[in-house]
């Protein structure tokens, strides 16, 4: 088998192609089998290998995320792929008017706090990117390829009053239950939800508390998608985290529309992410 080569444009369009059907599966609830997926188009590319189709999965991934889409759970985004991938990739997305219409309903569904067992188990590790940030496409081509219709679906969930109102809630719950549990019913009970008390310029959500009684500032993101989508944060919650890096926490809630996960980066936002600007503020020369 030639498993090194470069993939072609006919094999690229077939891999894509049949991402999207699958992407559009889960952007609208259908049930449908990834195994059943990579069978049938390894049929039709008799030169790819089962390893060699699910990376390119990820790339395509990768891709997606690139042009302000959701990417299918299971296929971690790897950015190191060809340029040719992109051109196929926001070809693919511009004709697909279908595609676009349910990653807008998907980005604008209102969402409600959903249940879980033991609020506490969702807790995860962050996830690694595993490449250097001058390697990485999606910084710097993010602020450069253009915009498949003009929308980048990735920021038009972000902006999902619904979806943060419910993720607010819930971390709400985890930090109640948190302190519950260690004994610290009395911290517990002074949690404070910022944003609803004093309003969204503190640059933070949440105030709880660590077990000694040190405050602790909690920005909430959530996303109905993958633990590697990226997340929007402003100026303000930029700057609030450095000044007050020893207390400030974001909680990211992924994967919340079924079965939510959290991971938590504490510190100067600046430390615990790589930041890539895509707007500016301007005045005429």
């Amino acid at each position: 088998m030639m498993r090194n080569r470069d993939w072609s444009r006919s094999e690229l369009e077939a891999i894509v192609d049949d991402y999207l059907v699958m992407l559009a599966h889960e952007l609208t609830g259908t049930r449908y089998s990834k195994a059943a997926h990579r069978r049938a188009l390894q049929s039709r590319l008799q030169d790819r290998s089962e390893q060699a189709i699910e990376f390119k999965y990820c790339n395509i991934s990768a891709a997606l995320i690139d042009a302000g889409y959701p990417y299918l759970a299971g296929y971690r985004p790897r950015y190191h792929y060809q340029a040719l991938l992109n051109d196929v990739v926001t070809e693919r997305l511009a004709a697909n008017t279908k595609l676009q219409d349910l990653a807008a309903a998907d980005a604008d569904r209102p969402m409600v706090m959903p249940e879980v067992d033991d609020v506490l188990a969702v807790k995860r590790n962050p996830p690694h990117l595993n490449v250097s940030p001058p390697s990485r496409p999606g910084l710097a081509r993010l602020q450069s390829m253009p915009r498949v219709g003009g929308v980048d679906y990735l920021e038009r969930e972000a902006a999902n009053r619904s979806l943060g109102a419910a993720g607010e809630q819930f971390v709400l719950r985890y930090e109640q239950e948190r302190l519950t549990r260690l004994g610290c019913e009395q911290l517990a009970a002074r949690i404070e939800h910022t944003a609803r008390v004093r309003g969204d310029h503190e640059g933070y959500d949440i105030l709880s508390f660590e077990p000694s009684g040190e405050e602790r500032l909690i920005e909430v993101k959530t996303t109905k998608y993958g633990d590697h989508t990226p997340f929007y944060v402003t100026r303000h919650e930029v700057e609030t985290s450095s000044r007050h890096a020893a207390h400030y926490h974001v909680y990211r809630l992924y994967e919340f529309r079924r079965t939510p996960r959290l991971y938590i980066l504490s510190g100067a936002i600046r430390q615990t992410c790589q930041l890539s600007a895509v707007s500016f503020l301007a005045w005429p020369r």
